[in-house]
């Protein structure tokens, strides 16, 4: 299932995947999520949206689930209905709870690239 969210504080539709789906994931304000995840960026001297911040950023704070090659969203979700999950896919990052997306499109029929677990069941 799909629910349309926008974390954004600001309401704005822009390029902030990595922090609207890590402050939903990790139950924080977009504004904390951002300035988390700036300073540790900063640090790195890497930007906070490079696949290469957010991978290793999230294998250092949760679990990779195993997933399957050409699985999409929507299948890991429906194999996966409970709990919160992190889900890339080239060029984006998504989150799942108890088995709704959310986001601000539907990206269920995209291939995913890797998920990681959060919490839950």
């Amino acid at each position: 299932m799909y629910k349309y969210y926008n974390a954004n504080s600001k309401g704005n539709y822009v390029n902030d995947c990595v922090i609207r789906s890590i402050s939903v994931a990790e139950n924080k304000t977009w504004e904390e999520t951002y300035d988390e995840l700036s300073r540790i960026a900063k640090k790195n001297g890497i930007l906070l949206d490079d696949v290469n911040f957010v991978e290793s950023l999230l294998d250092y704070r949760y679990d990779r689930v195993k997933t399957y090659f050409s699985e999409t969203v929507g299948d890991f979700v429906e194999v996966h209905p409970k709990g919160t999950y992190l889900i890339t896919m080239p060029n984006h990052i998504t989150v799942s709870k108890d088995g709704v997306i959310y986001d601000t499109f539907d990206c269920r029929d995209k291939v995913l690239r890797d998920a990681w677990k959060v919490s839950g069941r």
